[in-house]
């Protein structure tokens, strides 16, 4: 996918993003989430700029920051398992999914979604 067709995907987006679902409650944890790791090293790298360590970010606040990424990963997992049964749906075959997610073959597309539906179910079954 390409530049363009990122930017517009992302304005149609922001547009529908207007009026939020629980359904689609996981992409607000991550955004606030993300948003959050952004501004602490947003913090830590003015305070470098100046010469030092930015003595408002502590090791507790990036460890805190760390801790976040497994749950993010697994809240995109969620996600993007959503959006692919959303396509398939709507009737988009699997050459078009993986055509969407940068992927070279349709084969690619659905062990893709194979792969995250099995990390979901081992998640829920305490295995990962």
């Amino acid at each position: 996918m390409t530049r363009d067709a990122r930017d517009e995907a992302r304005r149609r987006l922001s547009a529908l993003a207007e009026d939020p679902t629980a359904h689609w409650a996981p992409a607000y944890r991550i955004e606030k989430d993300a948003a959050l790791v952004e501004r602490l090293m947003m913090a830590a790298a003015n305070h470098q700029q100046s010469g030092g360590h930015a003595a408002d970010v502590t090791p507790d606040d990036v460890g805190a920051a760390l801790s976040l990424f497994e749950d993010m990963r697994h809240q995109l997992d969620q996600l993007e398992t959503q959006v692919i049964i959303e396509a398939r749906r709507r009737d988009m075959d699997w050459r078009q999914v993986a055509r969407h997610q940068g992927l070279n073959s349709s084969q690619a597309a659905s062990q893709r979604y194979q792969r995250l539906m099995t990390r979901l179910e081992e998640i829920r079954q305490g295995v990962r």
